[in-house]
Formats: structure tokens, C-alpha cells, sequence
């Protein structure tokens, strides 16, 4: 049986959103518009086949399974 893995490009922008707090930000330190890191999270909630952050008005929190997915993306990107 094999797993696919999610974009490595989807992750970053996840991992960027989450230690940063924000969007915005994370499209500020990546380089790319806000738009591109709101696409790659949609792309990382697609292959992942269930939400990683929930969006309540301007915040943004980390789901289980974005908890779990933070804790392993950080790690790999040290």
C-alpha cells in the first residue's frame, strides 16, 4: 500500500500560517500573495481529506488533525 504525501509547497504555507498566526504573514515570509498560501492550504485540506484549520472571523486555529500535522511540519522543517 502506498501514501501520497501532500505538496511540500501546501505544507510550508500550513507551517508558515500556524507559527506565524496568520495568512498575511505567512504569504509575507513566503514570498507569495495571500491568495497563494489560502490555495495551498485548500490543496493541503484536499489531500489530507479533512480541515487543518478552522477560520473564526480574523483567527485561525489548528484542528486535531492540524495539531498533529503542525507537530511533524515543524519538526521536518528545522
Amino acid at each position: 500500500m502506498t501514501t501520497s504525501l501532500p505538496p511540500l509547497t501546501a505544507l510550508r504555507a500550513f507551517e508558515a500560517t500556524v507559527r506565524l498566526g496568520s495568512v498575511t504573514a505567512a504569504a509575507s515570509e513566503l514570498h507569495v500573495t495571500h491568495g497563494a498560501v489560502s490555495r495551498q492550504l485548500q490543496v493541503l485540506e484536499q489531500a489530507l481529506g479533512q480541515p487543518v484549520l478552522v477560520r473564526a472571523g480574523r483567527s485561525l486555529r489548528t484542528t486535531d488533525a492540524g495539531d498533529q500535522l503542525q507537530r511533524v511540519a515543524s519538526a521536518a522543517f528545522d
